[in-house]
């Protein structure tokens, strides 16, 4: 809330208009926006990860946001992040753009697709406070869970899944019981299901047709399919050279 304050009612989005959501960031250590986005000369273009728009919070200091914040207890393989891990003694998050080369390793949740054509605001003209922001990492971009996709199906109607076959949307640090969910009117609620969006909303992929509670799964460079479609994504692990 404090960041939209800042920022003309905006949510936090990394890099400049027009950015796209990319696997890695050009230089997370830049001393400048642009060489750190690759941006045009006139601030346009370039690429940037979902966490970079969330580490805006640790590089702009606000309230006692740290790299610590980013990480869940339960979510494994994930440690915080210090710039003295790549070499960067001696420098402060309030001089970096991202959670090193590989942020994956370092931020253990997912956050509204923000590099779109749909400009999301704190205001809730067209939006309700059930929207959801952010929330524990999607189950669908580690390749090893995603395979699992199409055994998942909602158990609400019109469809016939059974719990089990519900569970398998949820987040993967909860051992699919559930999630952590952050909404637009602030609130934060943990949630056995991942259509708990506005509508019956999947927080975890975009909407398919009329079907918003199962959905497609997103992958990189996925777009919502509409204003009111929450699409909850973190970036994926950068490939090994």
């Amino acid at each position: 809330m404090m960041y939209a304050k800042d920022h003309d009612d905006l949510l936090a989005r990394a890099g400049g208009k027009d950015t796209k959501w990319g696997v890695s960031l050009k230089n997370w250590a830049a001393a400048s926006r642009q060489a750190a986005f690759d941006l045009d000369p006139n601030g346009t273009g370039g690429t940037a990860t979902v966490s970079s728009s969330l580490f805006l919070l640790a590089r702009f200091m606000y309230l006692d946001v740290t790299a610590r914040t980013f990480l869940c207890k339960a979510d494994k393989g994930v440690k915080e992040f210090t710039p003295a891990a790549y070499g960067l003694r001696g420098r402060e998050l309030t001089e970096l753009w991202d959670f090193g080369p590989d942020p994956a390793k370092h931020c253990s949740y997912a956050y509204q697709m923000v590099y779109s054509q749909y400009t999301l605001v704190m205001r809730f003209e067209s939006l309700t406070g059930a929207f959801a922001m952010a929330a524990d990492r999607n189950p669908w971009t580690n390749k090893r869970t995603a395979k699992s996709f199409s055994r998942f199906e909602p158990d609400l109607r019109p469809f016939s899944g059974s719990p089990d076959h519900a569970r398998l949307g949820n987040a993967v640090a909860h051992d699919r019981e559930g999630q952590n969910v952050l909404f637009l009117d602030t609130h934060v609620s943990y949630e056995k299901r991942a259509y708990c969006g506005q509508e019956d909303d999947n927080i975890y992929t975009s909407w398919d047709g009329a079907d918003k509670a199962r959905g497609k799964p997103p992958k990189l460079g996925s777009q919502p399919a509409g204003e009111k479609d929450s699409l909850l994504v973190n970036d994926p692990p950068v490939p090994r050279r």
